[in-house]
């Protein structure tokens, strides 16, 4: 699959990627008060957030035509 995450898009899916991922642990260790079906949700989105990013490519992105990284000018 091409990439078609850009630098920026990259970051921004990092952060959530590890918001989500940090606010799913503390739902499961009782940290934080909140219905416990949104643990899995979040943790889900964290993988899917964090796998994007790691690999620079979406598969939402791709089936839609959609690309954020810069264009190749040569």
């Amino acid at each position: 699959m091409e990439q078609n995450v850009g630098k920026t898009d990259r970051l921004l899916r990092t952060l959530i990627g590890a918001a989500a991922g940090a606010a799913s642990l503390a739902i499961l260790a009782g940290a934080v008060s909140a219905p416990a079906i949104l643990s899995p949700l979040l943790g889900v989105l964290a993988i899917i957030a964090l796998g994007t990013a790691a690999t620079s490519t979406c598969g939402l992105y791709a089936a839609l035509g959609v690309s954020t990284c810069p264009r190749d000018t040569a």
